[in-house]
């Protein structure tokens, strides 16, 4: 277990062992998800908007109301 002390402005420093663990840098984003008493950290890959540009005409082949109702369910 590692701990770590919050600061006036809310904040606290991730001990450099969970850091590593989950590739974390500066700059990195992180996302925070509370389930119960329990707090969930985990580094999240920022949207990559060129990649999504590029892909998005072969999406649109899958883009009809009869699509969305048949992959409703999934």
């Amino acid at each position: 277990m590692h701990v770590s002390k919050l600061s006036t402005k809310g904040q606290v420093t991730i001990p450099i062992e969970i850091r590593k663990a989950l590739g974390i840098k500066p700059g990195d984003l992180v996302a925070y998800e509370l389930q119960d008493q329990y707090l969930r950290l985990r580094r999240i890959t920022p949207f990559d908007a060129a990649f999504h540009s590029a892909i998005s005409e072969t999406l649109e082949e899958w883009n009809s109301p009869e699509d969305e109702e048949a992959f409703n369910d999934l």
